[in-house]
């Protein structure tokens, strides 16, 4: 940690919710607010979509306008090309967080991917680099023999997860097969978290799911009209590797078929508007269950700033 941290003086807010639910206009209300009131303020994004500098369109990057001129950090400074592990965003988010600190700025950590919010607060898992040699076996192998080796070598990690889970089961049969124990051990191992060194004001937006999935399709529709199609088309230009994040971000698979004319653009779209609310769905349940139980959550209508962040002011 940082020696500009002093334990419990330093305020931090989150407002975490799933996409579409109105976090990113949320937060620069708050900033606007802790403004008005004399304290400086710094956004930061915490959504793993928002990092990649390639899909500001199709992954709703705050646009300048958006940002009412509040400094906001740590969106779109990833190259496609490189991957932003949890860890990676979790080291960069503390650096801007002392550089908010050391200014008497208030920072205000906004977005909805829960690991990159989990490894920042309660540290990440010092699990030793994989061998390359052990990787490379464990992803090649079907996912049906991968789990199969999981239930042999780390039965409860298997029983947690199911056999459908690809990527925390290939994650899990790596680690147990390069570092000899299973994932657990190392996960209670967690360090670097800054929970107790910082005063956290979080909230939770969970908007009604109805209204919350309309939202997601509309704003999908727009993104088409707003410029997706062509930074896809510049992001299939650069020939990346298929699995980086970038790659996979949600639409990006849905506007391809598209342009190689496998889909019409109302099958893109509908394809697209799916799969954003799938994504929405898995982070609305996340947010309900894993943050503490005792952190607000409240719907976008029921927020009052004075009143939800008011160890801030």
């Amino acid at each position: 940690m940082s020696k500009d941290f002093t334990p419990g003086t330093n305020k931090l807010a989150l407002i975490a919710g799933p996409t579409a639910s109105g976090k990113s206009d949320l937060s620069v209300r708050l900033a606007l607010a802790l403004q008005a009131a004399g304290t400086r303020t710094v956004i930061i994004n915490a959504d793993s979509a928002q990092v990649y500098a390639d899909l500001a369109v199709l992954n709703a990057r705050p646009s300048p306008d958006d940002m009412h001129g509040i400094p906001h950090r740590l969106f779109g400074n990833w190259d496609g090309a490189t991957a932003c592990s949890a860890a990676d965003w979790a080291a960069a988010a503390r650096v801007e967080i002392d550089a908010a600190h050391s200014i008497g700025a208030v920072p205000i950590l906004v977005g909805g991917t829960g690991l990159y919010i989990s490894t920042l607060l309660d540290g990440i898992a010092p699990v030793p680099e994989i061998d390359p040699a052990i990787r490379a076996e464990v992803r090649a192998l079907p996912l049906a023999d991968a789990y199969a080796q999981l239930v042999a070598l780390d039965p409860a990690r298997a029983t947690s997860l199911g056999p459908a889970d690809s990527q925390r089961i290939t994650r899990s049969l790596e680690v147990v097969r390069s570092t000899g124990v299973p994932l657990a051990h190392w996960q209670t191992r967690r360090e670097g978290g800054i929970a107790g060194q910082v005063t956290l004001a979080p909230l939770v937006l969970l908007p009604e799911r109805e209204a919350l999935y309309q939202r997601c399709d509309a704003r999908l529709g727009a993104m088409l009209e707003l410029g997706a199609v062509e930074e896809v088309e510049r992001l299939l230009a650069r020939q990346l590797d298929p699995n980086l994040p970038v790659m996979r971000a949600i639409g990006v698979a849905e506007i391809a078929a598209m342009l190689r004319g496998e889909l019409t653009r109302e099958q893109a779209l509908a394809a697209g508007q799916q799969a954003t609310r799938n994504y929405a769905k898995r982070q609305y349940t996340w947010l309900r269950h894993q943050p503490p139980q005792d952190w607000p959550r409240l719907t976008p209508e029921n927020v009052s700033i004075l009143t939800n962040f008011e160890i801030l002011f």
